[in-house]
């Protein structure tokens, strides 16, 4: 901290002014006061580093020269950090290099903390500073600070959750207004919601990033984001969202944490993100829009949901401030937050090991002893039928019948219905499976 007039300030510096920056800037201007009660001492915000200083930002009440190319010396002179510029680097050196000359972090990079969060961890405790990223998981959601602090006493077994807004967006629009996936995503990205280019929210990698916080969080073992088993939602079509209905579900790319028994019997941490039909009575099912929400599941606490905006400059300004006040109190009162757990040190499970249950659709002949050959691919793979549901239709040309089956499993291993899907597209009564999704919730 510094000193003016013989008053403590805590300097905070910014790397980024973007949508999330200029957000977080105009809250420290704004509620300077508030926040100086809040936490004791005045805020001073020294410098917001930027890309280039020639852009118009006249409508944020920030003083030009504040303004600055130059992130690696802004750094050098802060007690606090923020970055929201997001990327590996050079957001992994300038924080380090913060963290080396005593300032604590506040960072929204997902990404960064997914890829080499213990490099930073490692860095805040040599440096005995603290590190906080509660705004790199869904916005405004407190999530990871109860899952680190309000839940530290507790045995987390299990995390769901809608952790991406632009992917929920688009499924809840398929689902509402019958409308394809490409055509919905060019309303998300017209709204603001999509990027672009989408492909890192609906191939998974945001949703995966995510997902290997709160698991490293919630099962006190590092998990990368290498480790999570990833889908994303390119290839749901209309006829999944049709599917789903028909079995009164909705579709969600969900992100899915479990600490759980393998098929060897090993304990371990499983970490996957994919759609999957989950019934519209759980309580992510009436998740709409570009909203975010995430379920845990823990021994004596039981069931709980965090729900909110998951992103937006606001949204995850509010999640930065917040950590931002929390690390200036213990300045100005001394100690430090929580720092890494990952005592458990658990194996990261193969997603073949992963159990849930499946709803397939196969395209068939229409003839006797078709549906004994599909049940005997399944009985040779050990993956249980549930429920069968067979539609025929008539080729209006030919007036040759097909028929659709739809078939839905009790639990099964990843690795079972693999091998089941294997054996079915060599059986000559099956012209093609059509789709594979996932059952949860259920």
């Amino acid at each position: 901290m510094s000193k003016t007039n013989g008053e403590k300030r805590i300097r905070v510096a910014l790397l980024g002014c973007g949508v999330v920056g200029s957000a977080v800037a105009r809250m420290l201007i704004e509620s300077a006061d508030d926040l100086r009660s809040r936490i004791g001492a005045p805020v001073e915000l020294v410098g917001i580093a930027v890309r280039r200083l020639a852009k118009d930002r006249t409508d944020l009440p920030v003083p030009a020269d504040l303004f600055t190319t130059d992130a690696a010396e802004l750094v050098t002179r802060a007690d606090i950090v923020v970055e929201v510029i997001g990327g590996i680097e050079p957001a992994r050196s300038l924080l380090l290099s913060a963290m080396k000359h005593g300032a604590s972090v506040v960072t929204a990079n997902k990404a960064l903390l997914a890829e080499d969060g213990p490099t930073l961890y490692a860095a805040a405790d040599a440096a005995g500073v603290d590190l906080y990223f509660e705004a790199a998981v869904a916005g405004a959601i407190p999530i990871l600070r109860p899952m680190r602090e309000s839940l530290a006493g507790d045995d987390v077994r299990k995390v769901l959750g809608i952790v991406n807004g632009t992917t929920n967006f688009v499924l809840d629009k398929m689902d509402t207004t019958g409308a394809g996936f490409e055509e919905t995503v060019a309303q998300a990205q017209a709204l603001g919601y999509a990027e672009a280019d989408p492909t890192a929210d609906v191939e998974g990698f945001d949703a995966a990033a995510k997902a290997a916080l709160l698991a490293s969080l919630a099962f006190h073992t590092r998990v990368t984001g290498a480790d999570v088993f990833r889908e994303g939602i390119s290839d749901v079509t209309a006829a999944d969202i049709a599917a789903a209905k028909a079995m009164d579900c909705v579709v969600k790319l969900l992100a899915i944490c479990e600490r759980t028994t393998g098929a060897d019997g090993i304990e371990g941490v499983s970490v996957r993100v994919h759609p999957a039909m989950i019934p519209r009575t759980h309580p992510l099912a009436s998740v709409r829009d570009a909203y975010n929400a995430v379920f845990v599941e823990a021994r004596a606490a039981g069931q709980l949901m965090f729900y909110g905006r998951g992103a937006g400059g606001d949204p995850t300004a509010s999640a930065v401030l917040g950590d931002l006040v929390a690390i200036a109190r213990h300045q100005v009162a001394g100690g430090r937050g929580p720092g890494e757990s990952a005592y458990a040190d658990l194996p990261i499970l193969d997603v073949g090991q992963s159990l849930t249950r499946y709803h397939l659709s196969l395209d068939v002949e229409d003839r006797p002893g078709v549906l004994a050959q599909v049940a005997q691919a399944f009985a040779d793979t050990d993956v249980s039928i549930e429920t069968v549901r067979q539609h025929i239709r008539t080729n209006a040309g030919t007036g040759a019948k097909r028929a659709n089956l739809v078939i839905v499993t009790h639990t099964a291993t990843e690795a079972a219905l693999a091998a089941t899907v294997d054996a079915l597209s060599e059986t000559d009564c099956v012209a093609e499976v059509v789709s594979v999704m996932r059952v949860e919730g259920a």
